[in-house]
Parts: structure tokens; C-alpha cells; sequence
């Protein structure tokens, strides 16, 4: 069944109740409409949420009451308890909620348009990554004798081969891995609607073909490529949330004794490191991770992680 985009299911904020039926419509369609990913629709939903909650508690009756001031006061207190980037984020949600706001002729101006956020500067992503012998021991200590366990195999190598981002892992159909030039291919729907296509590397390949074949998913080629495992260890239809594809990753890590605290976004990490320690450019590696730019494939870059420890390991005392 399609996932139906509805407005976030909060409490409209007192300064949205309180007002006329076309400010709370516009303020709805803002999520409904305006998002279309609902990873954003839902950090947005709580950050103005959080906004307009501080604005009642000091008074504000309205929207249009709403000054540069009272923003940049709001953004001022908020770095004392959070980081830049989600103070940055937040801002970027008020600000935006007020443009949708101008257009809609609901308020005159923006009053987050002119409130300037931390500065902050990113040369290296906070990502935790594997070492390649680590990524090695973790597909091969999973057993494979059941379909959770080559489920996971597929799921984890598809991450690290093909630099997948678990979004797009998780809304695969099985039709998207298909056979093109007598190599399987796979299909990433990533965000923004956008569609990757990529060969895939000889062990992925193996383990996806084990995947596909042994649990019998080339008959329903429409059906979700990961999917929940019911009660008898079986696959359902019902395609795997991000969430379970954490929890597993991490009791998978700890099965083969890793000690890192891994998520789903390491093994992007993690592949996109090993192939350029060994000799892949970091134009090549954007393009295989999708990156518009290849500044943000520079953050998932470790290699300087070796140095580090090189250097460290010269204090000897």
C-alpha cells in the first residue's frame, strides 16, 4: 500500500489554534505539501513546533507579533543546549515555515529571514566507520541459514559496496536488482525523487542472488526487496523500517564481537573509505555515492584516521 502524506500528527501549537481557519490551513499545508521527505517533514513539524511553543510562553499572541528579535533571541538560547548544526536546522525550519507563510499572505515579512545562525565548519563527518578486516567479519559472521540471516548479509553489503544510503536500501523492490551487460544492477531511489543505478560488486552480487533466490522473491518483482521476518522467521510483504534495520545492525555488530557503535549510514562510510584507500578518486567515489558535490564525499574520507594513529603511537614514553 502507498504511504499517504498527511500533515504531522501534533497538536496544532496555541498560536496556530488560535488563529483563522486560513492561517492553520496554510500552516498545515506547509508539512503536507511543501515536504516531500518525511524524514524533513518531521524534524520541521518539531522544530517550529518548539518555536512558536517558546513565542506563547513569552506572550506573542500572534504570528505577526513574531520579530527578527524574538527569532534571534530563540536561536541565541537554543545554542546554549544544542549543537550548531541543529541549531542551523532549526532555523532553516522556522525560516522556511515563514516563507510559505509571506507567499501565503498570511504574515507581511519574514522575521527569521534576516537572523544569521552559528557558524560551522565541517572538514570531517562524525560518522563511526569500520576497518575493512571489521566489515569483513561482520558479513561473514552472520548465519545464513535462514532468511533474516541472508536478509541482513544483502542488506549490509549493499550498503558497503554500493554506497547506499539506508532509505534507499529500504524503499528497493525486488525488480530493482536486475541483470544488465550479464551483471546485476541495483536501483536506489534516493531522496528527492532522484534514481541511482549501479553494477553491482562481485560479492554483493553473490549475496544478493542468494538472497533472491533462496527465499523465492523473483516471483512478486513489485514486493519490497527487505522486508520483516513474522513469527515462524519467515518474510512478510511488509518492507523493513529504518529503525529495525538499526536495531539489527547493531546486535549484528555485537554477534561478531565489534565494539564500534556502528548505525546504518557506517557501512556508506566504510565502503566509500576502502575504495579510495585503494586508489579510487574522490570525483569516482561522489559519483557512485550520489553526492552533488564532492565536498560531502570528503567527510565520509578516513584514510587520515591511519595517519593520526602513525603519529599518535610516536609518543612513546
Amino acid at each position: 500500500m502507498d504511504q499517504v502524506i498527511t500533515a504531522p500528527a501534533l497538536s496544532l501549537p496555541t498560536l496556530i489554534a488560535s488563529a483563522d481557519p486560513q492561517t492553520q490551513s496554510r500552516f498545515l499545508e506547509f508539512f503536507a505539501a511543501n515536504i516531500r521527505n518525511p524524514n524533513t517533514r518531521k524534524a520541521y513539524a518539531r522544530a517550529t513546533a518548539a518555536f512558536l511553543a517558546w513565542c506563547d510562553a513569552r506572550g506573542l499572541a500572534s504570528l505577526a507579533a513574531v520579530q527578527p528579535l524574538h527569532v534571534a533571541a530563540y536561536i541565541e538560547q537554543l545554542g546554549g543546549r544544542v549543537s550548531a548544526p541543529t541549531v542551523k536546522q532549526n532555523l532553516a525550519a522556522i525560516r522556511h515555515l515563514f516563507d510559505w507563510l509571506v507567499v501565503g499572505q498570511v504574515v507581511p515579512v519574514n522575521p527569521a529571514g534576516s537572523v544569521r545562525g552559528p557558524s560551522h565548519s565541517v572538514r570531517r563527518g562524525k560518522t563511526p566507520v569500520l576497518a575493512p578486516e571489521e566489515a569483513r567479519t561482520l558479513l561473514d559472521s552472520i548465519d545464513v541459514t535462514t532468511p533474516a540471516g541472508l536478509r541482513d548479509r544483502a542488506l549490509i553489503a549493499l550498503m558497503v559496496y554500493s554506497f547506499a544510503r539506508i532509505g534507499a536500501a529500504l524503499r528497493m523492490r525486488v525488480e530493482d536488482a536486475y541483470t544488465q551487460q550479464r551483471r546485476l544492477w541495483v536501483r536506489l531511489h534516493e531522496k528527492g525523487g532522484k534514481r541511482h543505478e549501479m553494477p553491482c560488486h562481485h560479492s554483493l552480487e553473490a549475496y544478493l542472488h542468494a538472497y533472491i533466490d533462496e527465499c523465492g522473491l523473483a516471483a512478486d518483482p513489485k514486493l519490497p526487496l527487505f522486508r520483516t521476518i513474522g513469527r515462524r522467521g519467515e518474510l512478510t510483504s511488509t518492507p523493513l523500517p529504518r529503525d529495525n534495520a538499526f536495531q539489527m545492525v547493531r546486535r549484528r555488530a555485537k554477534t561478531a564481537g565489534i565494539a564500534t557503535a556502528i548505525g546504518n549510514h557506517s557501512f556508506r562510510a566504510t565502503g566509500i573509505t576502502a575504495y579510495l584507500k585503494n586508489g579510487g578518486t574522490l570525483e569516482k567515489a561522489a559519483m557512485m555515492a550520489n553526492h552533488a558535490s564532492t565536498r560531502t564525499t570528503q567527510l565520509y574520507d578516513r584514510r587520515s584516521d591511519d595517519v593520526t594513529l602513525d603519529e599518535v603511537e610516536r609518543v612513546q614514553i
